[in-house]
């Protein structure tokens, strides 16, 4: 058993921590911004909850974060009353925001000086994933600071995988959600076609489900898009937000993104048709938009 803190009770964090606490069981602290967050967690999972990021993380053996952006990231990191200030010497932090590399790279440096180990690991699965525990965690960091954590990363993962250096957990996140996005205008065309030539959708994803258009989005997807209901995972809103960050990764690497910055442009219009909080998958109501 480990001490551990988290940072962030969202609808990703909240569970993660669950899961470190009942399948891991370790000894754990949390921190949420909103504090009736934290206060639940406590209840619910008969753990502890703290004021600060900096008290949570205080002699914790590894210090896990989970917020929504870089600047957030930062804030209870290396900010006013930050984990960083809190963590003891030879301690881990992990970070399973989806940020940018570079700020994955100035927190090992930060960490660095502190006598701080740090990886930076993304997770993919969604909010579904975060409930069940089997998220998919790509890594980058030091090999043997990853060999420390990935035993307790396990307690909510299925997949865990070191990816390179520090930096490469973010970047492999980057790929992960330029697929998606690809993916999912492909779904969404193929069902708006086949509903405007008047096709059975369900008998038609019965068969090339079997085959090489075949994927996670058409199984678990297709019945909610075909009927118009988009509230089951990833908002539209977390979508743009790591699609930014995609974007500017590729300005900096000369990478070329035709069709991620294409499908950027569609979540656009989908969000200016309300859709802020529908999942990835309602790419198809701008096609079915009349």
């Amino acid at each position: 058993m480990a001490k551990v803190a988290f940072i962030g009770m969202g609808v990703m964090g909240y569970p993660m921590a669950g899961h470190l606490k009942v399948k891991g069981g370790h000894d754990v602290t949390v921190y949420n911004r909103t504090v009736a967050k934290a206060e639940a967690w406590a209840k619910q999972f008969d753990g502890k909850f703290a004021s600060t990021p900096a008290a949570a993380a205080e002699g914790a053996d590894f210090v896990f974060t989970c917020v929504g952006n870089d600047e957030d990231l930062r804030s209870v990191t290396i900010g006013k009353d930050g984990v960083l200030s809190g963590m003891k010497a030879g301690a881990v932090l992990i970070d399973n925001t989806t940020a940018s590399a570079e700020v994955a790279r100035e927190l090992y440096a930060a960490a660095k000086e502190k006598g701080v180990d740090f990886i930076d690991a993304p997770v993919s699965g969604g909010q579904a994933g975060a409930e069940n525990g089997v998220l998919t965690v790509m890594c980058g960091g030091d090999e043997a600071v990853f060999e420390r954590a990935k035993p307790v990363i396990d307690a909510y993962a299925r997949m865990v995988g070191l990816m390179g250096a520090v930096g490469a957990g973010q970047l492999t996140k980057m790929i992960n959600q330029i697929c998606i996005a690809g993916i999912v205008q492909g779904l969404a065309e193929g069902i708006h076609f086949g509903k405007q030539a008047g096709l059975d959708i369900e008998k038609v994803v019965e068969v090339i489900s079997k085959g090489a258009a075949g994927s996670w989005q058409m199984e678990n997807r297709h019945k909610t898009m075909n009927v118009g209901k988009y509230d089951f995972g990833f908002a539209v809103d977390w979508m743009r937000k790591d699609l930014d960050i995609v974007l500017a990764e590729a300005r900096r690497n000369k990478a070329k993104l035709p069709l991620t910055a294409l499908v950027d442009q569609f979540y656009g219009d989908v969000q200016a048709m309300g859709g802020n909080r529908w999942d990835t998958s309602s790419l198809l109501a701008r096609l079915d938009k009349k």
